[in-house]
């Protein structure tokens, strides 16, 4: 990738693995600019039906020949390998490559860019944060790990700004935000995930460490200081650090639940103190905000009268607060939970964790293990984990397919429940079907 990258030389950009959160919404940006935008991705999903509704031009599959001919730019997630045969073609073609995060670290170069980074609360974070923007006349460029509501009313990842401002969220997976070279950087918590990639919690702090360097002396790292996992992540730092939990106790009433939202909006709030914003309005906008896609997101009821609900969850962590949240706006409530763990390593490294996170539900049922990039080495699985969440006194039960728990779903709810389906697979077409 040469420094001197200019995306005005190139016309035709081809982006493998287009169906993906975050490089979706960098083909949105391309075909924004002009840019003749192609992609592919292995299945149809609601991201890929409304970039092709647009007029970008989506194949399914993973093929040499989906690569168009006259393409300048391929893009790629970093989910995939080295012997994709897309990837492969553009190599053969001898067609300028790069990954997600590298294409979109140049193309911030040129941005004061507002980097939000951490195992949990990114989107949301983000999402809160571009809203404060928005409405305060900043006009932001912003990247979202979600859908969000854009100037038109309709849903979207990207939002195009005419301003310097470029707003992110900054994924550890893989390192990949080392790409990235933000003026504030917020880190919202570190926590043990990705540890098919990583060693352990000390190899992510020092990832997030380097990230934080990165940030120049004149920047800010906007962070809770008082958090014992962060503490390592600040060491040799240049830039000003910022303690967001000064805010946790707003004087505010917030549309999302939980305690792990009173911190998204509080590091969300000092990045809006930090850039002068007047506090009226980030305080007004925050309680306006009103969610993104697939986080708590309500989507109805079932023909039974439940109340059902989406979510991402799909660390331990992330579930616990969730359900947290859950109990706030529903204490007495049956909670009926549907989970679908995602990838074999995480489920089988953090199973007692797992096991004990869904303590505030009545019901756990399970649907088989979202495999991902990865292969069953029959080690793990929904059943092992449906026996430990049972040690705890929950009714917890596994289905073979997304099909059979839909149905279970389905048949057994009634009215007065409230049903969370969550997980980062494909089992939110489960909370689709039933309402």
């Amino acid at each position: 990738m040469s420094e001197n990258f200019d995306i005005t030389r190139y016309k035709k950009v081809h982006f493998i693995g287009i169906g993906g959160i975050g490089v979706s919404a960098l083909a949105r940006m391309m075909l924004h600019d002009g840019k003749e935008t192609s992609g592919s991705d292995r299945d149809k999903s609601e991201i890929t039906e409304t970039l092709e509704q647009i007029g970008i031009r989506v194949c399914y599959g993973q093929k040499a020949e989906n690569v168009p001919i006259g393409t300048d730019l391929v893009v790629y997630t970093v989910a995939i390998t080295d012997d994709n045969p897309e990837l492969m073609q553009a190599k053969k073609l001898g067609i300028e490559a790069m990954t997600y995060p590298q294409f979109l670290g140049v193309l911030s170069k040129d941005k004061y860019t507002i980097a939000v980074s951490g195992t949990h609360g990114k989107t949301t974070t983000t999402a809160m944060i571009a809203k404060i923007l928005i409405d305060a006349g900043l006009d932001p460029t912003v990247i979202v790990g979600s859908l969000i509501k854009g100037a038109d009313g309709n849903r979207t990842n990207f939002i195009p700004g005419k301003s310097k401002y470029l707003v992110i969220e900054a994924c550890e997976y893989r390192r990949s935000f080392l790409s990235y070279c933000p003026q504030i950087l917020v880190i919202t918590n570190v926590d043990n995930d990705h540890l098919d990639y990583y060693k352990d919690v000390a190899d992510i702090q020092n990832a997030f460490n380097e990230l934080a360097k990165r940030v120049p002396q004149d920047g800010f790292i906007v962070t809770d200081k008082n958090n014992s996992a962060v503490v390592p992540t600040l060491e040799g730092v240049e830039a000003k650090v910022v303690n967001y939990s000064l805010y946790n106790n707003l004087p505010i009433t917030l549309k999302v639940p939980g305690l792990h939202n009173k911190k998204n909006a509080a590091a969300a709030f000092t990045v809006a103190t930090t850039l002068g914003i007047d506090t009226k309005i980030a305080q007004k906008s925050l309680e306006s905000f009103a969610g993104t896609w697939r986080r708590f997101e309500y989507k109805g009821e079932t023909k039974n009268g439940a109340r059902v609900y989406d979510d991402y969850g799909h660390h331990p962590t992330e579930i616990r607060a969730t359900l947290q949240g859950v109990r706030e706006l529903y204490p007495k409530e049956r909670l009926i939970v549907a989970f679908q763990p995602h990838l074999y390593s995480r489920t089988k490294l953090l199973l007692d964790d797992f096991a004990a996170a869904f303590s505030q539900a009545d019901e756990v049922i399970l649907a088989p293990i979202y495999a991902a990039r990865e292969v069953d080495d029959g080690t793990v699985s929904s059943e092992i984990l449906a026996a430990k969440i049972s040690e705890n006194g929950i009714f917890t039960q596994s289905f073979k397919t997304l099909k059979e728990t839909e149905d279970y779903l389905s048949g057994k709810s009634k009215k007065g429940d409230v049903v969370v389906v969550m997980g980062a697979g494909d089992i939110y077409k489960i909370a689709e079907n039933i309402v």
